[in-house]
C-alpha cells in the first residue's frame, strides 16, 4: 500500500496527536490521522456517564496547560468553538477544622491568606509569575539548550527537589497542605524528585491564567482542535485501530500518539535490538480510580470557599496526601486516598440539567489495581462535606482496567503517559537526541511519553511533527 510523498498519518486522536496532525497539514501534507475508538478526542472526550443530561468528562477536565499552551493559543480556538470557562478561584483543598486553604488568581491574596508563610510563598512563587512567558518556553520547549538559561536554572534549582524538601519552605499547616496537593498531581511520592516541579507550575498557572476547563466538556477542546485540521484539509478515520506499521500506507510519514508499549507491539522486530530494550525499561506510574456522580445539589462542603473553586484537593494535611501517594507508588491501597475534584456545574450550566450538578473526582491507586476505592473517595468527600452521599443521584466507576480499556494509551492506569521519575522528566521515553525519531526512517512517536511530557497541551505532538518535518526534507 503506497502513497504520495506528501501523505502523512498519525495514530491517536488526543490532544498530541491532533497537534501533530494540524502541524503536518499546516506545512502542506495530506494528514489521516487514525483513531480506533468511534469518538476522537483520546483524553479529551465528554459522555452522560450516569444519567441523561449529566455530562461527564471521561478522562481530562481541567486544563490550565491547555489554555496556556503556546501551540493551542495560536489556532484561534475560539473561532471553531472553544469557549473557556473560568472558575472563581482554581483551587480549594478543605481542612479539618472546617476552613479551606484557597490558591487564588491574585497571588498577593493567596499569600495573605496563609498567615505566617505568606511571604514565604510570595518570595518563593513570584519570580516564577513574573517570568512565565519566557518560562513557559522552556518548560515546554523541545529538549535541548534552554532559550532562557538564566529562569530556566532558577526552576531548576526549586523543581529538581522533592515536595517534602520544598515544604521546608513553611511553617504552617495550610501552606504544606496546598503544596501537597498542588505537587500530588505528580503522581510519586512526595519525598522523591521531583514531585516539586508540578506543584510550582500548576501554583504558578492558577495565578497567571487559572485553571480552566472548556465550556461543554473536554470534547469541546478536541472538536475545536479537529475543526482545526479539518480546516487544513486533513481527515480522520475513527473506529480505526493499527495493530502492525504494515496496516499504514508505505511511503507515508508515520507519527504515534502512543507509549513505548505500543510502539513495540506495533513495530516489533522491525526496530533494532538495543532500541527495544530500552522502550522495554519504560517505566508507567501508578494507576487512576475515578468516579463520576450525577447529584442532586453542589456538594455540601463544610468550608464555603470550596464552593468559588473549579477544583478541590481532598486529602487533608501534608503527611496525609504524601502517605497516600507514597503507597500507591510501592503497590498497597492508600486506606484515606488523595482525591482530586472537579465540580465544572457550578460554574458551567450546560454540565447538567437544571438545578442538578455533577461531580468528578479520582485518586491514585496501584499500577492496575483492581481494588474498588468507591467508598474510600465518597468517604473523604464526605469527610469535609457532610451529607455528600445524600446529595448523589447515580454514579459511574472507572477502575484502571476500565480506563485502559477506553484508551490504550492509559497502561495500568496510568494517565500521564508515563512515571514522572528524575530520569523520565528530564529525559522520556529515554535520553537521546531526538526523542521523537525512531531508528526506523519516517516513524515518530509525539505521545506524553515525550517531552515535555503529560498534560493537555499539545505541545509532544507539536515538537515530534517539527522534527519529522525537519527530518524529512
Amino acid at each position: 500500500m503506497s502513497t504520495s510523498p506528501q501523505a502523512a498519518v498519525v495514530v491517536g486522536s488526543g490532544p498530541n496527536g491532533l497537534a501533530a496532525a494540524i502541524v503536518l497539514a499546516q506545512a502542506g501534507r495530506d494528514v489521516t490521522l487514525y483513531e480506533a475508538s468511534d469518538t476522537p478526542g483520546g483524553g479529551m472526550r465528554t459522555a452522560e456517564l450516569t444519567l441523561p443530561g449529566f455530562h461527564h468528562d471521561v478522562c481530562s477536565a481541567i486544563h490550565p496547560l491547555g489554555f496556556a499552551s503556546p501551540f493551542f493559543r495560536g489556532l484561534d480556538l475560539d473561532a471553531h468553538g472553544v469557549r473557556w470557562t473560568q472558575p472563581e478561584a482554581p483551587l480549594a483543598h478543605p481542612l479539618d477544622d472546617g476552613s479551606a486553604v484557597v490558591l487564588e488568581r491574585s497571588l498577593s491574596e493567596t499569600a495573605a491568606a496563609l498567615g505566617p508563610d505568606g511571604e514565604a510563598y510570595r518570595r518563593l512563587l513570584g519570580p516564577l509569575v513574573e517570568g512565565w512567558d519566557q518560562l513557559a518556553d522552556d518548560l515546554l520547549g523541545p529538549m535541548g539548550m534552554p532559550r532562557h538559561p538564566i529562569r530556566f536554572s532558577r526552576f531548576g534549582l526549586l523543581g529538581l527537589r522533592s515536595a517534602r524538601s520544598l515544604a521546608g519552605s513553611f511553617e504552617g499547616i495550610r501552606a504544606r497542605a496546598l503544596l501537597a496537593g498542588l505537587a500530588g498531581h505528580s503522581v510519586i511520592p512526595l519525598e522523591m524528585r521531583p514531585s516539586a516541579a508540578i506543584g510550582l507550575v500548576l501554583a504558578s498557572l492558577g495565578h497567571v491564567v487559572g485553571w480552566p476547563f472548556p465550556e461543554g466538556g473536554s470534547q469541546r477542546l478536541a472538536d475545536g482542535l479537529i475543526s482545526v485540521l479539518r480546516s487544513l484539509g486533513g481527515e480522520i478515520v475513527t473506529e480505526r485501530p493499527v495493530k502492525a506499521l504494515g496496516d499504514l500506507p508505505e511511503g507515508a510519514l508515520k507519527l504515534f500518539s502512543v507509549t513505548p508499549r505500543q510502539l513495540l507491539e506495533l513495530a516489533g522486530d522491525e526496530l533494532p535490538p538495543r532500541y527495544r530494550r530500552r522502550l522495554s525499561r519504560y517505566r508507567y506510574g501508578p494507576g487512576v480510580f475515578k468516579l463520576d456522580w450525577a447529584l442532586s445539589d453542589p456538594i455540601p462542603w463544610t468550608a464555603s470557599d470550596c464552593g468559588r473553586a473549579g477544583t478541590v484537593h481532598v486529602g487533608g494535611t501534608f503527611e496525609e496526601i504524601a502517605e497516600a501517594e507514597r503507597h500507591a507508588w510501592e503497590g498497597r491501597v492508600p486506606e484515606q486516598p488523595f482525591v482530586l475534584l472537579a465540580q465544572h456545574s457550578l460554574f458551567d450550566r450546560k454540565r447538567a440539567p437544571e438545578g442538578r450538578h455533577t461531580g468528578w473526582a479520582y485518586c491514585h491507586v496501584p499500577h492496575g489495581s483492581d481494588r474498588d476505592m468507591t467508598e474510600r473517595i465518597e468517604s473523604q468527600v464526605e469527610r469535609f462535606a457532610p451529607g455528600f452521599r445524600d446529595c448523589i443521584l447515580a454514579r459511574s466507576v472507572l477502575g484502571p482496567a476500565s480506563l485502559a480499556a477506553l484508551n490504550a494509551n492509559n497502561v495500568g492506569g496510568d494517565i500521564s503517559g508515563g512515571a514522572n521519575t528524575l530520569a523520565q522528566t528530564l529525559a522520556r521515553p529515554f535520553p537521546k537526541r531526538d526523542p521523537y525519531a525512531t531508528p526506523i526512517p519516517g516513524v515518530y512517536l509525539c505521545s506524553s511519553s515525550t517531552p515535555p511530557g503529560g498534560g493537555v497541551h499539545g505541545m509532544c505532538g507539536y515538537h515530534a511533527a517539527r522534527s519529522a518535518l525537519g527530518r524529512s526534507r
